[in-house]
């Protein structure tokens, strides 16, 4: 059973070049999988894709002329943002 959660769990690394990769190239069913268990369990990889894809989106955007972006950062993001440019 270790052997197998081994197979399955991968490091964020791994886990943070896999969503980069899905963007490019579709992934396999072993690392759709993989994506998907380590998201379950890491809230930092899954905000980490969530973020990715934002940007990706912008910078398509801004590749294609569009000067609109329905991107919007949620409130509690930009309340610690503003707090962390107060502290310098």
């Amino acid at each position: 059973m270790q052997k197998i959660m081994n197979m399955m769990v991968n490091s964020c690394k791994k886990t943070t070049e896999l969503i980069d990769k899905q963007l490019f190239t579709p992934l396999t069913a072993k690392e759709k999988m993989q994506l998907q268990v380590h998201k379950t369990m890491c809230k930092t990889c899954s905000a980490y894709e969530h973020q990715s894809k934002i940007i990706d989106s912008i910078i398509g955007k801004w590749f294609t002329g569009s000067s609109k972006v329905n991107v919007k950062l949620p409130e509690d993001k930009k309340i610690k943002i503003i707090e962390e440019i107060k502290k310098a």
